[in-house]
C-alpha cells in the first residue's frame, strides 16, 4: 500500500484527481441502485474486497484531537486554493471563475441528490462545504493519531477524501462514520462507503465492528462497486 506525500505529488501521479469523481444518479426514492453505479474495472479491487483487508477494532481515545493535528488550512495547489479546486471539480463546465475563485455554477449535490444552482460566490460560501469523507476526528480515533504528521496532512488534503457538499448535510454528518451517518441520497451510498473504505485502506486506518457492519449492509446492494484510488 502506497501513501502519497504532498498534494502536488498526488496530482502529478493522479492527473484526473480534480475531475468529477462520482457518478451522478437521480435521487428518485429507490433504495439504492440495483448494481454498482460506478463503472467496474477489472484492474480495480471491489470495495467489499478492500473492506475485508481493514483491521477491525474499537476506536482509540479522542484525546489530543484538533484539526491542526492534520492541517491548518487549505493549501495552495497550482496557485489556487484546494477548496476552490474541489468546488470547480464538482461544478465542472458550469463553474464561472474569477481567476481561482468559483463565482457561480451548478451541480448535482451527492449527499442530498438535489440539483443546486449558485449565482454568487456568497451563495457558494454559505451553501457548500468541503467534506472529509472520512471525518478527521474519525480518522484520529482509528489510526491517524499514530501516523506521522505529514501523513495526517495528506489525509486532510487528499482529493480522494474531499467532496463539495451541501452545508446542512455536512453539519448533520459532523464526525460520524458509516455506522452513525449515511447520505440521505440512498443512490449515492454505495459510492460513499466505497470511498470511505478506500481512504482508510490507503492510509492504514481501521474500522469498528459497527462501522464494518453498516458498510457491508450498504455494499450488499451493490456488490460490484469498485474501490477508488487503491
Amino acid at each position: 500500500m502506497f501513501v502519497f506525500f504532498g498534494v502536488g505529488i498526488w496530482v502529478f501521479l493522479n492527473p484526473e484527481s480534480y475531475d468529477t469523481i462520482f457518478t451522478k444518479v437521480e435521487n428518485d426514492g429507490a433504495d439504492y441502485a440495483a448494481e454498482a453505479v460506478t463503472e467496474a474495472n477489472a484492474e480495480v479491487p471491489l470495495a467489499t474486497e478492500v473492506l475485508e483487508k481493514l483491521e477491525v477494532k474499537g476506536p482509540a481515545p479522542k484525546t489530543g484531537y484538533t484539526r491542526d493535528e492534520f492541517y491548518s488550512g487549505w493549501p495552495t495547489v497550482d496557485g489556487c486554493s484546494l477548496r476552490q479546486k474541489i468546488i470547480k471539480r464538482e461544478f465542472g463546465d458550469t463553474a464561472v471563475l474569477d481567476e481561482c475563485n468559483v463565482m457561480a455554477g451548478e451541480y448535482d449535490e451527492p449527499y442530498t441528490g438535489e440539483h443546486k444552482i449558485f449565482s454568487t460566490r456568497e451563495e457558494i460560501s454559505k451553501g457548500v462545504q468541503i467534506d472529509h469523507v472520512v471525518a478527521l476526528s474519525d480518522a484520529w480515533q482509528k489510526g491517524a493519531q499514530y501516523l506521522e504528521r505529514e501523513v495526517r496532512y495528506n489525509i486532510a488534503t487528499d482529493p480522494l477524501n474531499l467532496l463539495a457538499v451541501d452545508a446542512v448535510a455536512n453539519e448533520q454528518k459532523s464526525d460520524g462514520d458509516a455506522a452513525t451517518w449515511l447520505p440521505s441520497n440512498k443512490k449515492f451510498r454505495c459510492q460513499y462507503v466505497a470511498r470511505q473504505v478506500s481512504v482508510k485502506y490507503k492510509y492504514g486506518m481501521w474500522v469498528t465492528e459497527a462501522e464494518k457492519s453498516a458498510i457491508s449492509n450498504v455494499l450488499s446492494n451493490c456488490p460490484n462497486e469498485p474501490a477508488v484510488g487503491v
